[in-house]
This record gives C-alpha cells, structure tokens and sequence, in this order.
C-alpha cells in the first residue's frame, strides 16, 4: 500500500494547520516591515523569524503522527518520495520566482553579476544547495529565495528521521532533545538571539534550530502530551502571536527566545493537539494551513520588489500600515492561485505516476 493511502486514514488536526498559517502570513508581515525597519525595535512582528521553530516543532510532530507506525510498511524510499512530492515543487516555484523578480526589480546591480554565475546560483536554488554569495543580498543562503534555508534543515531532519529517529525509544529521544536543548541554548547566546540559519555566517545555527523543535515536537507526539482544551482556533492565534510580537531587546533576546522555542511552542503544539474547531473555525483553519506553505515559499521575491519602492517613496504611518496590509494580502491571493493551478495539480500528477508505477 502506497505512504499516501496510508496517511489518509489518520485524524487530521486542524487547528494545527490553523496556526501554522497564521505563523506564515506572521512572517510575510515581518520581512516587508524588515525592509523599513533595520532597528528591530521598531518591528512590530520583530520575533516572527521564530516562526521558523514553530514550523519545525509542528513538523516533527505531525511526521511522528503519521509515518512512526508505517514506515516498516512503506520503506526509506515511499517516505522520501512523499515528502519531495509535498515540498519540492514550491521549491522550484520560488525559485522561479525569485529569479523573475531579480530581473524584474533586482535590489541591487545584476550588472556586476555574469549570467553563468546567476545560472549557478539558480540551479543550486532548485536544487536546495546553499550558496551564500550575494552579498547584495545580506549573504543569503538562498540569494533567490531566502526562506528556503528551512527547507534545506526541513530535508535533513526528514532524511535522518527516516533513517534513525523513528527507530529510537523515548528515553533516547528525551536525551538528544536534552542535548540540542544545550545546543540551541548555545547557539542562542553566541549570536545574542535565535535569528541565525538563513546566511553563510550562521549556517549551522540552523541545524541547532531544527533538531531541537523537530524532536520536541516528536516528543509531544511519543509522550501523548496532548492538552485536552476549549480554547479554539481563536484562542491559541491569541497565544501564539504574542510570541511574534513581544518587544524586541537585542541585550535580552539571547534569553527570551530559547525560552519560547524550548518551552511555549511545544506547550502550543500540545494545545492545538487537543483542541477541537467548530465548524465556524474549520473552513479558515483549513484555507489557512493550506495556503501556509505555498505563502512562506513564495513571497519573497516581492520583498525586494517592496524593498525597492520602499527605498523610492518611504513609507511610513499609515501609508506604510496601507501597503503592507495590502502587499500582505497580495501574497496571499498569489499563494492561493499558486497551490490550486500549479502546485496541487504538479503533486496529484506525481502522485498518480508514483502509485502507478
């Protein structure tokens, strides 16, 4: 039986997905007011690059759910094809985008960068292969769409789950969370904060930021820490955007913000585990987890198309509210049209020819 059948069969947690779009529109709003705001004091979303652990703790939770019991059942190689079928074509999609926009309205001068070196930059881009150098581009692993670090630490997690961490019992699960506790801990002092990951400079940030969250987030799962709760789909976006949003302090962040990835965003997950939509919340909970992924991968080349008009009209007040406001729903719609024409007929397509193979 193919990994898709199987997963069909399982609850689905929707508030979950809820939430994890609202992470996702949290970040969209965050980078436009990046390319205002160089203090992050001045952010108002200026913590929403956690949103990055909160898709990973969700991630390694939802992994455990549906693949701890059935990879015996499908193998090494099914897992891995569901999960590029899942999350490579946006990678392309990005990609693509982000190469139409630097051409389009390039945030920097593309006439000191020779075709065949935006060439390589663009396939190790459809690739997943970091290459930190434009430095017009802060550095960025992925110049041409710079969210795509997670997805790199995203394949990696997956790889070493399917190979090793389905396979371990709790108590060595609970120590190597322990133990990418510390390092996450340590990571978050040496950089005075947990930003690190998406450039050359603190690349292996990343890999403390994921293997924390994704193992805490099996741990939720494994341990059956699952909060029984009435709050709802409201109720948890109440508590989880205060994480995005609480005053930004460069002397303290070092601190705050492990304290949120160690403890609150599992607690979170637990909570939206146990907690039930009503059939007001279930249709947004489902467009929002929906269009979550497709907005988060494609998004970011308008930021610089932003960050252009930004550098020419300065927006601020409420004209700058008005624009990123609009500029934020912008995206969205695009993400919308990019998961129902492009993205879900490309996975349903890959999807038959694997099961038919």
């Amino acid at each position: 039986m193919k990994g898709t059948e199987l997963i069909k069969t399982k609850k689905h947690y929707e508030i979950l997905d809820g939430l994890r779009g609202v992470a996702a529109i949290s970040v969209v709003i965050f980078h436009f007011l990046e390319m205002v705001y160089t203090d992050y004091s001045k952010n108002i979303f200026a913590h929403s690059y956690l949103a990055v652990d909160f898709f990973f703790c969700l991630s390694g939770f939802v992994i455990a759910y549906a693949y701890d019991d059935r990879i015996e059942k499908i193998g090494v190689g099914e897992f891995l094809k569901s999960r590029l079928i899942r999350l490579h074509p946006l990678v392309i999609i990005g990609s693509i985008l982000g190469l139409i926009g630097y051409f389009l309205f390039p945030y920097g001068d593309i006439a000191n960068r020779s075709i065949p070196e935006l060439l390589l930059i663009f396939v190790c881009s459809l690739l997943l292969i970091p290459l930190p150098i434009m430095k017009e581009r802060y550095g960025n692993n992925f110049g041409l769409n710079a969210p795509a670090w997670s997805l790199f630490w995203e394949y990696i997690i997956n790889i070493v789950y399917v190979l090793i961490l389905w396979r371990l019992p709790r108590r060595v699960l609970l120590l190597l969370t322990f133990l990418a506790a510390i390092v996450l801990a340590y990571a978050s002092y040496n950089t005075r904060g947990l930003v690190g990951g998406w450039g050359g400079d603190t690349f292996w940030d990343g890999c403390a930021r994921v293997s924390y969250s994704f193992l805490a987030g099996m741990l939720v799962y494994r341990f059956k820490w699952i909060i029984r709760t009435k709050l709802g789909f409201l109720g948890l976006t109440i508590l989880l955007i205060p994480a995005f949003t609480y005053p930004f302090n460069s002397e303290w962040n070092f601190l705050t913000e492990p304290i949120i990835v160690l403890f609150y965003f599992p607690l979170l997950v637990a909570l939206g585990a146990g907690a039930t939509t009503s059939s007001k919340t279930k249709k947004i909970c489902t467009f929002s987890g929906n269009i979550s992924y497709p907005l988060y991968m494609s998004h970011f080349f308008a930021i610089w198309i932003f960050g252009t008009y930004q550098n020419i009209y300065k927006f601020s007040g409420f004209s700058l509210f008005a624009v990123v406001s609009l500029c934020t729903l912008i995206m969205i719609s695009i993400a919308y049209l990019t998961m129902t024409y492009i993205d879900a007929p490309i996975r349903n397509y890959l999807a038959q020819k694997r099961n038919s193979s």
